[in-house]
């Protein structure tokens, strides 16, 4: 196992988090370990929180923010990329990590009929096949949800 796993947001804060696409108010953007999905991403809060109600509602409110702000990225790029990109499924869990953490879910067309509408947890283990594993192949849509979330980011946080 990677080091970085071990602690991924103090890795993110020395810069040895290689899934890190942006840091966000409220936590760091990240690229998934499996990519599944392409386009699948989390939002990690940088500070002491396992349930959204640990935080206080302001803050609550900017973590919800920073998390609408990375599905925009992640809709820009993916929708440009496969036409065949329908929609973001949004979740909060913490069931396998307890910390405050969002995932961002890109569901497409393509998906088998009788998986498309339910959460993407149906997919069982195909979800973490080795061939999803995040790696060089990646590297062209990870560059395309950065920069889309960099241009986001300038124009949202100039607002505030």
């Amino acid at each position: 196992m990677e080091h970085w796993k071990e602690d991924r947001i103090g890795a993110a804060e020395r810069g040895e988090n290689p899934t890190v696409l942006a840091r966000m108010r409220t936590g760091f953007a990240v690229i998934g370990d499996t990519q599944h999905l392409p386009g699948y991403c989390l939002l990690l809060y940088v500070g002491n929180a396992n349930h959204l109600t640990d935080l206080p509602r302001r803050e609550r409110a900017r973590f919800l923010l920073d998390l609408s702000l990375l599905g925009e990225a992640v809709e820009t790029a993916c929708g440009e990329r496969d036409t065949a990109f329908r929609r973001l499924n949004y979740e909060v869990l913490g069931n396998s990590w307890e910390h405050l953490h969002g995932h961002i879910h890109p569901r497409y067309g393509w998906e088998p009929p009788h998986l498309l509408h339910g959460p993407v947890w149906r997919y069982g283990e195909e979800r973490t096949a080795p061939e999803h594993r995040l790696g060089p192949q990646h590297e062209n849509l990870r560059a395309d949800i950065t920069h889309a979330l960099k241009g986001i980011l300038s124009e949202a946080y100039k607002q505030d």
